[in-house]
């Protein structure tokens, strides 16, 4: 029998709040096998205690909605940091919650966060020297979802 290793627990640290902007909702319909639908993301702005700035105005979620309501988040966007350094975010990750709260969100009412889980895990990348810190690490966000915009707590991984 193999000796148990004690692994180092994993700690979580703060990042940014991303106040991200959204576009109107593209409606895909029934894909192969789910609702699918397009969610633009035109800005926004965000700030952590080492990074600051706006989220661009180019990428979406192109979400996967499942017949229990459980939604399926795929994005892709860009933050610029206020010294010029564009980082690319790839997030992906789950909403799910009560029906009645999920219907809720679907028609744009601005539901409490604590009623619906929003949890994703997030891929930064940059080429800017000062900030390459980021290519080296594991995000996890929460977030909550309103008419026109996310907001997403992102820490990463130690």
């Amino acid at each position: 029998m193999k000796t148990v290793i004690t692994l180092p627990t994993p700690q979580l640290t703060f990042f940014a709040q991303l106040q991200i902007s959204l576009g109107e909702p593209i409606e895909m319909g029934i894909g192969r096998r789910s609702l699918r639908r397009i969610i633009p993301i035109i800005g926004g702005h965000f700030r952590g205690p080492k990074v600051e700035g706006t989220i661009l105005n180019l990428g979406a979620d192109w979400q996967t909605i499942g017949n229990d309501r459980l939604s399926e988040l795929d994005t892709r966007y860009a933050l610029r940091t206020k010294d010029g350094a564009t980082i690319e975010v790839i997030n992906k990750g789950f909403r799910h919650g009560p029906e009645a709260i999920i219907d809720r969100l679907a028609a744009g009412e601005d539901v409490n966060p604590s009623e619906y889980s929003m949890i994703t895990q997030a891929i930064l990348e940059t080429g800017h020297k000062k900030h390459n810190w980021v290519n080296k690490l594991s995000f996890i966000g929460t977030g909550a979802r309103f008419k026109s915009e996310v907001i997403l707590d992102l820490y990463y991984v130690s």
